[in-house]
């Protein structure tokens, strides 16, 4: 049974893959917005924003980083909701393939085309001047950060791909999400925001991802972030996973 779901989800993502490798102006576009940010941040806005920091380019990295993510998981939810309508899911249902390949085929193109992404911005923050003390195993810890905030967000995304009335409701989705590190120590201190928005960021998610990031990118100990980082990325990929595979069945049945 394990053996037929790995082959069915292998060859279900390499026709996934393939699609993205068709239109590569996904991912072009998935990292042309967090680019933007970042010059736009670093140039004209760093000048005047005190992080207590040598580097703003450093200090706002990892909240550009999550952004890129936000931005990518958007085309998951696109390309199931094209599926669905297209009538793709009823053939695959006709023939002998394991149920859940199929979504786990878009959420594993999601990790590949998102880490393909990042790879990209980070590339283009080295160029801008960003620099690293980090040691090997602090970019295995960044990287498998990276890659299971990625799945959460993925798991989100397939909610909104099998439920959408509309190809433009499948990724509007996003948009909070992209939004959500606006408001955290991604850009700024939470120090320098009133009472309540402080009280708001200090304790959503995106802090703690965007604390240990850089701390592991400047090789300092994460400490107790790191733990809170992987409880909400764990969590959220539990609910969204066991949410998203709930809509699925009722989909098929």
């Amino acid at each position: 049974m394990a053996t037929h779901f790995l082959g069915d989800t292998a060859v279900l993502t390499g026709r996934s893959l393939r699609h993205v490798t068709r239109s590569v102006d996904t991912i072009i576009t998935t990292a042309i917005t967090p680019i933007a940010l970042m010059l736009l941040f670093v140039y004209v806005f760093g000048g005047a924003i005190d992080t207590g920091t040598s580097s703003y380019l450093d200090y706002m990295l990892p909240g550009i980083l999550l952004i890129t993510i936000a931005s990518g998981v958007s085309y998951t939810a696109f390309r199931l909701f094209t599926d669905l309508r297209g009538g793709i899911f009823e053939r695959f249902q006709s023939m002998p393939i394991a149920r859940s390949s199929v979504l786990w085929a878009h959420v594993l193109t999601s990790l590949a085309a998102n880490m393909i992404s990042l790879a990209v911005v980070v590339i283009v923050a080295v160029v801008m001047g960003f620099r690293s003390d980090a040691g090997v195993a602090a970019w295995l810890a960044v990287v498998g950060i990276l890659l299971l905030f990625t799945l959460a967000l993925t798991w989100i995304a397939v909610i909104p791909g099998l439920t959408a009335k509309t190809m433009e409701g499948a990724s509007a989705f996003s948009y909070p999400l992209i939004f959500l590190p606006f408001i955290s120590s991604a850009f700024v201190p939470t120090g320098t925001m009133p009472g309540p928005v402080r009280a708001f960021a200090e304790h959503q998610p995106v802090t703690s991802i965007v604390n240990t990031i850089r701390a592991l990118f400047t090789g300092q100990p994460a400490g107790s972030e790191i733990w809170t980082a992987l409880a909400w990325c764990a969590g959220a990929l539990i609910v969204a996973y066991l949410w998203a595979d709930r809509v699925y069945r009722r989909k098929l049945s």
